[in-house]
């Protein structure tokens, strides 16, 4: 399928999406939102795509939201626009690890939708920030809620109140990405370890996922009740079987996903 504000190319199980509007800074608009989430949607139904990258073309990651397009918009019309405030959320709770590959910036929408995937590598030189304070709104698509887990209250209060940005170190420092590589090594460092995590056991992995994305959503008890569930289910897994076989025999799992 064609995508007009978009870009997939797979490097054997791993599929790279690139948002494409470089005259726009890549500023999330509604076309945008339903080509991510339209990709997204095919890209789960493809059992040989194990991991994705999201990345940015041209000068940066994501600038936010397309204000161009919300500036004359009523508070009931952008509710309306479902598709446009609904993309965090899909992407959230996609199934397959997401990796995020930023430079230049990452701000408002932009940096939720960095902190909606699984892991995000950012460049030397990368700004990151909710900005959104400096045009009279607040963080919509889960920045208040996502930064402040990730940050902490006091950080999130000062970068969201403010409209300040933060460099990646700084953002590495806090907690916010996963690694800062020299600047134009994002996406290869990105690939490196979304090849890393497609080698292993698919199962596994959604199941890794989906057990420290509940850490997030309740106590500690409830946590590890459904990590000791996940856990048991994958004993049931041929990829058990065959990872426990092929350590025992000394030689690399091939694993099938089942």
């Amino acid at each position: 399928m064609e995508y007009q504000t978009i870009g997939i190319s797979r490097e054997g199980p791993v599929a790279v999406l690139t948002l494409n509007r470089p005259e726009a800074l890549n500023a999330m608009n509604s076309a945008m939102a339903r080509d991510l989430r339209q990709s997204l949607e095919s890209l789960s139904k493809d059992d040989s795509v194990r991991c994705l990258v999201i990345t940015g073309s041209g000068k940066g990651f994501c600038a936010g939201a397309d204000i161009r397009e919300m500036a004359g918009l009523s508070s009931t019309e952008v509710a309306r626009a479902g598709s446009l405030l609904s993309i965090w959320e899909t992407v959230g709770k996609y199934p397959k690890p997401i990796v995020a590959a930023l430079s230049g910036f990452a701000l408002g929408g932009g940096l939720e939708l960095a902190m909606c995937c699984d892991i995000i590598i950012a460049a030397q030189g990368t700004k990151l920030g909710q900005p959104e304070i400096n045009i009279g709104i607040i963080p919509g698509g889960g920045g208040t809620q996502r930064l402040t887990r990730a940050v902490g209250r006091y950080k999130a209060m000062e970068m969201i109140l403010t409209g300040s940005t933060i460099t990646a170190e700084e953002a590495a420092s806090a907690g916010l990405v996963s690694r800062v590589v020299p600047a134009a090594q994002h996406l290869q460092e990105a690939m490196k370890v979304a090849q890393t995590i497609a080698s292993k056991a698919p199962m596994a992995v959604r199941l890794a996922k989906q057990a420290v994305s509940s850490a997030e959503d309740g106590t500690l008890s409830d946590g590890l009740r459904h990590e000791k569930q996940l856990f048991l289910l994958l004993f049931s897994s041929k990829d058990k079987d065959e990872g426990m076989k092929a350590f025992l025999e000394k030689r690399p799992p091939v694993f099938t996903g089942e």
